[in-house]
């Protein structure tokens, strides 16, 4: 691991310790991103009930619902700061515990506020305040996992145990979008908006609390133990050229993650006019494809770099997002067409989420690994995934041309696969296990 060598209390991670590990920080994770996928999945009736009632028609209460949604994001940057100080001098495990409990806490709270019909202008900001704590909570969340993954993978396999982290964000973002979709099938539309919305937040509890108790079982990872008794609680500088360069990296991954994994309901709904059903089901379609690519991608990278991974996805995402788009456009293409498209979409942006968490692991040494990569994810989160919906939606708004989310994940895309060429090809590990 970066910064690490062996020292006397600090052994080389055994598989039951990296098992529990990757359990642990998966399950975790899945939580987060189950809840954002959800509440991406159901912008348009939670714009209804919360923000429609404000003025305006269905477009402008998206707009709101989205900026709610990009406003929990611009917080993830300092939950990362916070939670990530906390965790690189303290330890990892307790401060897993705390956010995912705080995560779990406000999803579940979500789905038993008031609506604007109950609580009037009150539910509006209740609904932003909830979404504030989340960004807080989410951007400790992933620096923390990726941390626990890659500090307890074997040698040579921190590709594949750092993917764990971006497939189960796949998985959360597919169960959002299953659960979302199956209440959407069964449920009547004013059931739906009645209270059948509720319910996909309701489930974070249970889902929480099976993380809490893998999360309390978890040993502190091999790395911590030597950097504290090498370093103690010492600070450590955190170069703002490498996250600022890190941020960039995966800023394409962020962009494009978001654009086709979580924004397309609500985009072929208001654009395209599908009905609900329809977009969600086309939703879990490019998650599946999201998923299936991850974990292959990730052992990939172990064995010929993160760096031509990672730029394969980018470049396959800038050339081929237009396309894709304009197919989902054309009428006379089948469903089956359109299905392989968002599935092989998906597909593209989990080659650069496969290897994504291994390479920011790899950036930055175990005394600052979590506040580093942490911020640098919540930075290129903030500015490209969080704000894709609100970008998105008011850009098809004014513009009404309906390729503005090929454009914005094309050029994200184009952004990261520049930054990724001075990246080394390969990493070189050596005994002390240093990585250089």
């Amino acid at each position: 691991m970066a910064g690490t060598k062996p020292v006397s209390g600090a052994r080389a991670p055994s598989r039951g310790p990296a098992v529990r590990a990757v359990a642990a920080g998966s399950v975790g994770n899945l939580v987060e991103w189950y809840e954002f996928g959800v509440y991406g999945f159901l912008a348009t009736v939670l714009a209804e009930r919360f923000f429609a009632p404000a003025g305006g028609g269905t477009a402008e209460a998206l707009v709101r619902t989205y900026a709610s949604f990009a406003l929990a994001f611009f917080f993830r940057p300092l939950g990362a700061v916070l939670f990530g100080r906390l965790g690189d001098r303290w330890g990892r495990r307790p401060v897993l515990i705390a956010v995912v409990a705080l995560m779990s806490g406000t999803t579940t709270l979500i789905g038993v506020l008031p609506t604007y019909g109950t609580a009037g202008a009150l539910a509006p900001w209740l609904l932003t305040c909830l979404r504030v704590i989340q960004g807080l909570s989410a951007g400790g969340e992933f620096g923390g996992a990726v941390t626990v993954l890659t500090e307890f993978a074997p040698p040579g396999r921190r590709g594949l145990y750092g993917a764990w982290q971006s497939f189960t964000v796949a998985l959360g973002l597919l169960c959002g979008a299953g659960v979302a979709a199956l209440t959407a099938a069964v449920l009547s539309g004013a059931q739906l908006a009645a209270w059948g919305w509720r319910v996909p937040f309701l489930l974070a509890l249970p889902l929480g609390m099976v993380a809490l108790w893998l999360r309390a079982g978890l040993a502190e990872t091999p790395s911590f133990l030597a950097h504290a008794e090498r370093e103690g609680v010492r600070t450590v500088r955190l170069g703002s050229g490498a996250l600022l360069l890190a941020a960039a990296r995966v800023t394409g991954w962020a962009a494009a993650g978001y654009t086709f994994l979580v924004v397309l309901p609500s985009y072929l709904q208001v654009s395209l006019h599908a009905d609900v059903r329809r977009a969600l089901l086309s939703a879990a379609v490019a998650n599946a494809g999201f998923a299936a690519a991850i974990l292959p991608a990730g052992l990939l990278s172990d064995r010929v770099g993160r760096r031509p991974v990672l730029i394969a996805g980018a470049v396959l995402v800038a050339v081929t997002a237009l396309p894709v788009l304009d197919l989902l456009q054309d009428p006379a293409a089948s469903g089956l067409v359109k299905g392989w498209a968002l599935a092989a979409a998906g597909a593209m942006v989990g080659l650069m989420a496969g290897p994504g968490p291994a390479l920011l692991a790899e950036t930055f040494p175990t005394g600052v690994r979590w506040t580093g990569l942490g911020l640098a994810y919540a930075l290129a989160n903030a500015v490209f995934s969080g704000c894709a919906g609100l970008i998105i939606t008011e850009a098809v708004r004014r513009t009404g041309n309906p390729d503005v989310p090929a454009y914005y994940a094309a050029t994200a895309c184009a952004v990261s696969a520049l930054a990724l060429l001075g990246h080394p090809s390969k990493k070189r590990t050596h005994p002390s296990g240093k990585v250089s």
